[in-house]
């Protein structure tokens, strides 16, 4: 057997780490085939599924520039060089066509598998260090979901992932940024309470915390639980600190949904002394984030 833990092994994987660039490829395979197994006893995928199944994943939850069969060739490939990934035959890495030519496919290395298989704790261990070290927890459950992994059991039975509670946070930054934006949504204006106390409303990294975003002042905004969760799905972003914008992939029918449009062009209006987000979180969050291109003025 290597030496390491699964959880180990799996949360170590090679990334391109870089100015904060997210490469959630590998992650997101590892998490799929950590569903299969749950669900199967194997974690065992064919090609085909994980070019539908990872490609759809990496376009609703990597960056603009994570879509393709290319996108789900690269981590089918090369996750075999982390020592946690088999492949039934042989294929050169990132190349689409080889993986095409006839059937394969990919699983966890025997030890990993064996590990995994008799402890759904270590399972779940894995599948929450890996969820919350590449996403906010707005749509971690989200992912998880996607995956095939209920995250009420995923959360409720591991702990939280060593390394981000390594990096301690600022445990006032919540509060100061929900009273720094007058207890209300910077995006809509919502401001409802319950017994004189915000509901609904929460504080959001503009440059995700775990992608080194600082808990600032100037990297916070005061969101209802709404526009939080689409700023960091990408369907909404900040062409400059002060404006909204709305990706041009967001869409919607009825009128609550079509609110949304609303937002385009509108102007952030903070409070006398209250931060703006800073333009290097907001550049991070168009990049790394953002959906596609903005709205048509």
């Amino acid at each position: 057997m290597s030496d390491g833990s699964a959880l180990e092994r799996l949360t170590a994987l090679r990334q391109y780490q870089g100015e904060g660039k997210r490469a959630p490829h590998k992650p997101l395979l590892v998490l799929l085939a950590l569903g299969q197994l749950n669900a199967t006893g194997s974690s065992a995928l064919e090609w085909s599924a994980v070019e539908e199944r990872l490609g759809a994943l990496l376009s609703e939850f990597g960056t603009s520039t994570t879509t393709g069969s290319s996108s789900a060739a690269y981590p089918f490939t090369r996750l075999r060089s982390d020592g946690v990934w088999q492949l039934s035959r042989d294929v050169p890495n990132d190349n689409v066509g080889p993986l095409n030519s006839e059937p394969i496919e990919g699983h966890f290395s025997p030890e990993i598998e064996e590990e995994l298989s008799g402890s759904p704790a270590a399972l779940n261990a894995v599948a929450r260090a890996l969820v919350e070290s590449q996403f906010p927890l707005t749509i971690a459950p989200d992912v998880l979901s996607a995956v095939g992994l209920d995250p009420d059991v995923v959360f409720s039975t591991a702990p939280t992932a060593t390394a981000l509670a390594a990096r301690k946070r600022d445990v006032n930054w919540r509060r100061q940024i929900v009273a720094a934006w007058d207890r209300s949504c910077a995006f809509c204006g919502f401001d409802g309470a319950l017994g004189g106390a915000p509901v609904g409303i929460e504080a959001a990294h503009v440059r995700w915390f775990n992608f080194e975003g600082p808990d600032d002042l100037d990297n916070g905004l005061a969101l209802c639980s709404l526009h939080h969760k689409l700023l960091d799905r990408g369907a909404i972003g900040l062409r400059d600190p002060e404006t909204v914008i709305v990706s041009s992939a967001f869409s919607a029918v009825g009128a609550a949904g079509r609110a949304v449009y609303e937002l385009h062009g509108r102007g952030l209006r903070p409070r006398p002394g209250t931060a703006l987000p800073a333009p290097e979180y907001v550049m991070w969050h168009h990049a790394e984030v953002f959906k596609g291109d903005p709205l048509k003025a």
